[in-house]
C-alpha cells in the first residue's frame, strides 16, 4: 500500500471510530464485514473498518477485543469500551446481556446466532427498513410468566416497531414455548395507576403503542438461519407454520411472520419476503408493509 493510500486509511479509520465502537456496543460483536456493510457500505474493502478497529484495540485500556477463527476475525467491546460507548446515553441499559466476548469465543454456535443477527440487521439497513442505530438487543420485557428477552426490537422506518428472532438450532417445543412468552406479554396487565388523561398501560402500550394507545401490538418477525446438521432453513420454516398455527393468539391478537436468512440477505427486508403464519394465508409472501395488523 502506497503511503498516501495509508495516510488515507488512517484517517477515514480515525473518522469512524466513534461509530465502530457504538455499532459494536449495540449489536455485541461483528465481522470487518458486517461492520462495513453497516458503516461504509460504498467501500470495496475492510481497510477503513479495519483501522478503526485497530485504533480501538491499541487504546489503554482497550477498547475493543478480537477473537480469530479460521482466518476470521469476530470483534466486540470490551469493558472499557462499553463505557465510553454508552457514556453519551445513547445505548440502552446492558445489564444481564450475554456480552460480546462470550459470545466471540463460544463453541455452542452462539457466535453464529449472534452473526446471524448481525446480517439480519444489515439487510434491514440495506433496503432502507430500519436503520441500524435503531436495534435494541436482548432487551428484558417483563411477563406474569418471568422476562421475554427477544433477539432484538427494531424502530422499523414507518415509526412501527417489530420483534425480531433468530433460529439456527432451537427445537420447535422452544420455538413455540418463546411464541406463547410474546402472548403472555401481550397480555399482561396494566401497571400503574393511571390518571384522569390516561388509563394505566402494560408494559408493551408504554413502549410501543404510541401516546393515544392507536398502534396495535408488534409483530414477530422469525428468521430461520442456515446451520450444520439441521434442516434447511426453508424446512424449518414450513415445520414452524404447522405447529405456531395452533398458538391461541396467532393469526388474531398476534401478528407472526417468517423468512429464511438467505432469502433476506438476497432480496431485502423491505420486498416480499415474509410469510404470515395463520390459517388462510398460504404460503404466500408479504412485505412488511402488507403484513396483517394485530387487533
Amino acid at each position: 500500500m502506497s503511503r498516501p493510500r495509508k495516510t488515507a486509511v488512517a484517517k477515514a479509520g480515525a473518522d469512524i471510530r466513534g461509530e465502530v465502537l457504538l455499532t459494536l456496543a449495540q449489536l455485541r460483536l461483528a465481522t470487518p464485514r458486517q461492520l462495513k456493510a453497516l458503516l461504509l457500505p460504498s467501500q470495496q474493502d475492510t481497510d477503513h473498518v479495519r483501522r478503526a478497529l485497530r485504533n480501538l484495540l491499541e487504546e489503554s485500556p482497550a477498547l475493543v477485543g478480537r477473537t480469530n477463527r479460521a482466518q476470521q476475525s469476530y470483534w466486540y467491546c470490551t469493558p472499557a469500551g462499553l463505557a465510553e460507548a454508552a457514556a453519551p446515553g445513547e445505548l440502552a441499559p446492558t445489564t444481564g446481556r450475554t456480552t460480546g466476548k462470550r459470545i466471540a469465543a463460544s463453541k455452542t454456535g452462539l457466535r453464529e446466532h449472534g452473526l446471524a443477527l448481525v446480517d439480519t440487521v444489515v439487510a434491514f439497513h440495506r433496503a432502507g427498513a430500519a436503520d441500524f442505530a435503531d436495534w435494541r438487543v436482548e432487551g428484558a420485557h417483563p411477563t406474569p410468566a418471568g422476562n421475554l428477552i427477544p433477539d432484538g426490537v427494531v424502530l422499523l422506518a414507518d415509526g412501527t416497531s417489530a420483534f425480531v428472532e433468530i433460529d439456527r438450532t432451537m427445537s420447535y417445543a422452544r420455538l413455540i414455548a418463546k411464541l406463547e412468552r410474546y402472548d403472555a406479554y401481550r397480555n399482561a396487565p396494566a401497571t400503574g395507576r393511571g390518571n384522569a388523561a390516561r388509563p394505566p398501560r402494560s408494559h408493551w402500550q408504554e413502549n410501543y403503542a404510541g401516546p393515544h394507545l392507536d398502534r396495535p401490538f408488534p409483530p414477530v418477525l422469525f428468521v430461520f438461519a442456515p446451520a450444520p446438521r439441521r434442516a434447511a432453513p426453508d424446512t424449518r420454516e414450513a415445520a414452524f407454520h404447522e405447529r405456531a398455527r395452533n398458538v391461541g393468539s396467532v393469526n388474531y391478537k398476534l401478528t407472526v411472520a417468517t423468512t429464511t436468512l438467505p432469502l433476506l440477505t438476497k432480496a431485502g427486508a423491505g420486498n416480499a419476503v415474509w410469510r404470515v403464519v395463520g390459517k388462510g394465508h398460504g404460503e404466500e409472501r408479504r412485505t412488511l408493509a402488507a403484513l396483517p395488523k394485530a387487533r
